[in-house]
């Protein structure tokens, strides 16, 4: 016969997300009650309350978040969708946590590096407070080690890349990964490194890993001076050439990583997008974009159809803004554009496109 019965856990979930409990607490339903007892609780929404705060670098903050009961858990590398209410409006964007997945409190923490003109994570390294609720979704995207680990790894990264692959190390060391680990990071000057004395300690106390600094504004570090090269790997780190290789940063890391270990061996996620067309061949795009459900027509500047649509005045739905998390996802009607991320041209007719990292060749109208 079948076991039929449910888990505590799931049990819990199938009565709270039932009408019963709403019922039970009329009038207000039993959502405002929770909220009233504790602000993170809720029947439906997934939400985390920030237990800590802290800055571990010029520009950066760093956020604990204890999530809800609704919260399943993530895959080291993954990115998740966080929401917070800035002067009455709700902004989402995407941070990768760098916890270990298995983190014994059930807690998570995301690193931000704010940068101008980043209302976000300007508003989370100012104004970021213990007990102030993130909205949360569902962790997502695919840059993550498989189930069955590399016995090698080479973990890169260089600015804020290094929250994804901090999560990798966390994660490896917590499942007591015996097999050999080189962690390289790119940074412009030693103040700007957030995890620098716990990567430090990890490198004293860990036989198998191997942690390197370079910094590429004040020289200095680990590494030969300059940007990444194939010897700086081999300098921390020798006869790792079988190693799976993870890297996350700015483009042109990641191509001189590809470029010097093989595009089948490398696993990458960047936080940059390759520059819309400029000068000449901006002007040589033209024509218009129409947004035709706000009947507004504005000229082709060459940007992507996100930084257009802002520019006309209007507000559409975003998170990453690199291409992520498609959030930004609309339906082209007509026209053609060019994907920053991969190249591939689109000319078809009623087809959904990203915003934030597309750029239109020509006139287009879109269902916005």
């Amino acid at each position: 016969m079948r076991d039929t019965a449910l888990r505590p856990k799931a049990l819990g979930r199938r009565i709270l997300r039932s009408g019963l409990l709403d019922a039970l607490a009329a009038p207000h339903g039993a959502e405002r009650y929770l909220e009233l007892v504790r602000p993170r609780w809720s029947l439906r929404d997934l939400r985390a309350e920030v237990t800590a705060v802290r800055h571990p670098a010029p520009g950066s903050v760093t956020l604990t978040l204890q999530p809800n009961h609704l919260w399943d858990g993530f895959e080291p590398g993954q990115f998740v969708r966080c929401t917070v209410e800035i002067d009455g409006s709700r902004h989402a964007r995407c941070y990768s946590p760098a916890s270990s997945a298995h983190r014994r409190d059930g807690q998570i923490e995301v690193t931000a590096r704010s940068h101008r003109g980043g209302l976000v994570s300007r508003f989370l390294h100012d104004r970021a407070t213990r007990g102030m609720l993130v909205g949360l979704e569902p962790a997502g995207g695919d840059f993550v080690l498989p189930a069955i680990r590399p016995a090698h790894l080479a973990l890169i990264s260089g600015g804020s890349g290094i929250t994804p692959v901090m999560s990798m190390l966390r994660t490896l060391l917590d499942e007591g990964h015996r097999g050999r680990i080189a962690f390289l990071h790119y940074s412009p000057t030693p103040d700007h490194v957030p995890y620098a004395p716990e990567l430090g300690a990890i490198a004293a106390r860990a036989a198998n890993v191997s942690v390197g600094l370079r910094y590429t504004r004040t020289g200095g570090g680990a590494v030969a001076d300059g940007y990444f090269q194939p010897d700086h790997l081999d300098t921390l780190a020798p006869d790792l050439e079988d190693a799976a290789t993870y890297v996350c940063g700015p483009r042109g890391l990641i191509d001189a990583v590809r470029d010097a270990g093989g595009a089948a061996r490398v696993r990458s996620e960047s936080f940059t997008l390759a520059a819309p067309a400029t000068g000449s061949e901006s002007d040589s795009a033209g024509g218009a974009v129409r947004f035709a459900r706000s009947a507004i027509d504005a000229p082709n500047t060459g940007a992507t159809l996100l930084v257009q649509a802002e520019a006309a005045g209007l507000k559409p739905v975003h998170g990453c803004r690199m291409g992520i998390c498609h959030t930004c996802t609309c339906r082209k009607l007509g026209g053609e554009v060019r994907n920053l991320l991969t190249g591939a041209i689109s000319s078809a007719e009623g087809v959904d496109i990203q915003l934030c990292v597309s750029v239109p060749t020509g006139s287009i109208t879109l269902d916005l």
